[in-house]
């Protein structure tokens, strides 16, 4: 089935204090693929900045910008209208000699290096090896998006951006962005290439045509099966006809909605409001 969505994205800085200029990066505009049409994409920004557009090295849209007037509030407003299809296709499927290959392995090496921040330790480390042992690629991916899922709690304010995956699993909590990082971890170390994938996700799953729903930035992954196939660790679920991708990457650290400097000592409160509607 076809959905077209419209998302906003509203977020920004508060300041206690006049800042004297900022520079900015911000990853908001959904992508195009053969599952996602982009019908049409805006960012507007306030105060008026000098700004610039490019796709990063993943071939996620950056606006970049830089504000160079006093201003005491920086505002970002993302508003999109998508169409997403999700194809029932099924992958090549992948062999574990198919993935070790040098060659598949040199092309994939970002997506195969195990990182300090994603390292979930050796418990889970453990467990994705003992399943590769006798299953293939597909089956260790799904034994391992199971376990965590049912592992790993969905607790909101229990974690930040830089927690490790390894502190995740040992609490047994955190959010979407979370779990992908656990499952990253655990995947990438038995030489599955996976990658960070960023977006939308509706929060019912019946919408009411044309109502607007509070909704939030979501994450879910994508592991190499021969082609690039898409997993949700948060639901142990593919993603469907409500998920709107934004972005790819390694981690959470390639696709932030929006990061930046500014000049000045005063204190600055983040804010973000998303609201998602179906509009067929």
């Amino acid at each position: 089935m076809t959905r077209q969505i419209r998302i906003v994205h509203h977020t920004g800085y508060a300041y206690r204090e006049p800042v004297l200029g900022s520079h900015n990066e911000v990853r908001m505009t959904p992508r195009a693929s053969r599952e996602q049409w982009v019908l049409s994409s805006r960012i507007d920004i306030q105060p008026t900045p000098w700004v610039l557009s490019y796709r990063d090295y993943w071939g996620t849209k950056v606006t970049s910008f830089e504000i160079r007037e006093r201003h005491s509030r920086l505002g970002v407003t993302s508003t999109a209208t998508v169409e997403v299809t999700r194809s029932e296709e099924q992958a090549p499927g992948a062999s574990w000699d198919e993935l070790r290959d040098p060659g598949l392995e040199d092309r994939m090496v970002e997506m195969l290096t195990l990182t300090d921040h994603i390292d979930p330790g050796s418990e889970l480390r453990n467990f994705a090896a003992g399943v590769a042992r006798d299953a293939g690629p597909a089956e260790t991916v799904a034994a391992v998006a199971a376990t965590i899922r049912e592992r790993v709690d969905y607790v909101p304010g229990v974690t930040h951006v830089r927690t490790s995956s390894r502190d995740v699993w040992k609490a047994r909590a955190g959010v979407c962005q979370d779990m992908v990082h656990v499952a990253l971890g655990a995947l990438r170390s038995v030489g599955i290439p996976a990658r960070y994938v960023s977006g939308y996700l509706m929060p019912a799953a019946d919408p009411v045509l044309g109502e607007a729903r509070k909704a939030e930035s979501h994450a879910w992954l994508q592991y190499w099966d021969g082609a690039w196939v898409g997993l949700d660790p948060t639901n142990d679920s593919a993603p469907g006809e409500f998920h709107v991708e934004v972005g790819i990457g390694r981690d959470y650290s390639d696709v932030p909605p929006l990061r930046g400097i500014y000049s000045g000592a005063a204190e600055s409160e983040m804010y973000v409001e998303v609201e998602m509607t179906v509009l067929a």
